[in-house]
């Protein structure tokens, strides 16, 4: 057992030295940012009104977190946290508690009806192609990069509650019952209660998000392997990967269920499984007095294939239930200040973007910390992107899936959403791994800074006119189907005829082909979209495929793979 004081906590009373940053929570946002800082010679303190391990969730990853994983690695000089950018170094770094992810999994269910097979979206990560994807067990995680933290030499206080932040021309004190400390800049990290945002007066109320959802969630032991629901069905029409195999997503009008196992491979020793679902409470609202174990069934009750899931299992904790999950601030950063990752504010898990944000936030907060220390200037102009970014990723991450809530009423209308999303998300990793790739070459940090003079700041893919407005696009089809103003079939077909007409959306591939239903980014489908894009893409698109082709041929005659 790893010690407070090998860990460097503070045990005792407050002290008498002015911190550079202190950062509140450490969870994996804090604990990230302070690892980095402390490696750069930041003197950082971590503070936390609990303590290591504990449970967490937010476990699914996706390649774009994990690329940026191994940006934040490399650029900051910290190769612990390469180590959660693919399953195999995360087991190997953390041990075999992690699920594997070889796949997005989507299955849309109608009340009192059977899971139509014809209905289902797979994306598949394979291992030929990408470092494969893991689950995380997210205690595990948190607590090693808390440690990795503690090895750079960021100071420690676990049990530390602030109940006061004052600030002043040169810093800001933290107040609680077991002293004070003292910094020049604070980041909040640590959620939705942050004390930094109540002291500041930062929570908008209403919340400006049009998106409603609240959740309940919790781990379970013998839950189902999502493939014995399904061995009736024709081979043909099962997905490539096994779904348990991947984060599996459950969706019904306004809602959506998750499996997000840590046993689906061998080599894990944890027999746990993430359970949880998400409904609009407009929908769903709930109902006094009952617990939310009885909600979760009465909820899962009206769809036979989804209660078949979950039938059995057995909850190891207590279950946690939330009203209204969505929460927005006024700002995000400002002079001396930023609220980090779910600090500043939260959407939904669907598409597992919350973890993206952390990581692209700690990437552009990171390198100006550095900066203002050594300039001794934390006036707010120079956080200024961290503050739009932050804010802009939330609000699209919003219309996003406010647009997949609505589209689970009608299954052509979600296949348009989800072919959307997917290649947004995939251009956005090319990219960034453009950037990577030029990094690796020379070591200039501009190549990352670059990335950050975009138009469309907030989207996945922040830099192209035409996915822009495909986006804005599935939003305006999307509110009219919800309004009455169109019909989902309608505006099926007006997303997919801009789909096939547009030169920056692949075709070949699967995801602008509305009948395939499985995409497998396979060599032999990668190769066919690098041409595709020589012959008749839009520019940006060719440049940015080829290069990374180029890139991946290299990257397997030695050895490793790119993504």
């Amino acid at each position: 057992m790893t010690t407070a004081t090998e860990l460097g906590m503070d045990t005792g009373p407050s002290e008498a030295v002015t911190y550079d940053v202190a950062i509140l929570g450490s969870g994996m946002a804090g604990s990230m940012l302070a690892a980095i800082l402390a490696r750069q010679g930041v003197n950082t303190l971590l503070l936390d009104g609990g303590q290591h391990p504990r449970f967490s969730i937010g476990e699914s990853t996706i390649p774009y977190t994990l690329l940026t994983l191994r940006t934040l690695a490399e650029r900051y000089d910290v190769p612990e946290i390469a180590a959660l950018a693919s399953f195999t170094d995360t087991t190997k770094a953390l041990g075999p508690r992690f699920g594997i992810k070889r796949h997005f999994g989507f299955l849309l269910h109608h009340e009192g009806a059977p899971q139509n097979p014809l209905e289902v979206n797979e994306f598949g990560t394979p291992p030929q192609v990408l470092h494969e994807a893991a689950h995380y067990f997210r205690q595990d995680v948190d607590y090693y990069l808390f440690q990795v933290a503690a090895k750079y030499g960021a100071k420690i206080r676990q049990n530390f509650i602030v109940d006061d932040v004052d600030f002043d021309g040169s810093g800001v004190t933290l107040s609680g019952k077991r002293g004070q400390f003292r910094a020049r800049y604070i980041v909040d990290a640590s959620g939705f209660r942050s004390p930094l945002a109540t002291k500041l007066d930062l929570r908008e109320d209403p919340v400006r998000f049009k998106h409603h959802s609240r959740s309940m969630w919790n781990h379970a032991l013998n839950v189902k392997r999502t493939d014995e629901l399904f061995t009736h069905i024709n081979d043909d029409l099962k997905p490539p990967t096994p779904w348990y195999e991947g984060t599996v997503h459950h969706m019904f009008e306004r809602g959506w269920a998750w499996v997000i196992a840590f046993d689906n491979n061998k080599w894990s020793t944890n027999p746990l499984c993430s359970i949880g679902m998400t409904v609009d409470p407009r929908k769903y609202p709930k109902i006094p007095g009952m617990s939310p174990e009885e909600d979760f069934a009465r909820l899962c009750a009206p769809f036979p294939d989804i209660a078949r899931q979950y039938e059995g299992c057995v909850p190891v904790r207590e279950w946690i239930s939330t009203d209204r999950l969505q929460y927005s601030s006024k700002a995000t950063a400002g002079d001396r200040w930023c609220l980090l990752s779910h600090a500043a504010g939260f959407i939904d898990p669907l598409f597992s973007r919350g973890l993206s944000n952390t990581a692209e936030a700690v990437n552009v907060l990171a390198w100006r910390l550095m900066r203002a220390v050594k300039d001794d200037d934390f006036s707010g102009e120079r956080f200024q992107h961290v503050d739009r970014l932050q804010q802009t990723m939330l609000d699209c991450n919003d219309e996003l899936v406010n647009a997949a809530f609505i589209s689970w009423q009608d299954y052509g209308l979600w296949s348009a959403v989800f072919r959307i999303w997917g290649w947004g998300a995939n251009a956005g990793t090319y990219r960034m791994q453009e950037a990577l790739t030029k990094f690796r070459e020379d070591g200039r940090d501009d190549h990352f800074t670059a990335l950050e003079d975009v138009p469309h700041v907030g989207l996945y893919w922040p830099d192209n006119d035409g996915f822009a407005e495909l986006h804005n696009l599935m939003v305006k089809q999307t509110d009219a189907v919800e309004a009455g103003a169109t019909t989902a079939a309608d505006a099926t077909d007006l997303l997919y005829e801009e789909i096939q007409r547009a030169d920056y959306f692949p075709k070949g591939f699967g995801l602008a082909e509305r009948d395939v239903k499985f995409i497998i980014p396979s060599p032999r489908n990668m190769l066919n979209l690098v041409r595709w894009a020589a012959k008749e893409g839009d520019p940006q698109v060719a440049r940015m495929l080829t290069a990374n082709m180029r890139a991946a041929i290299k990257s397997r005659l030695r050895g490793k793979k790119l993504f």
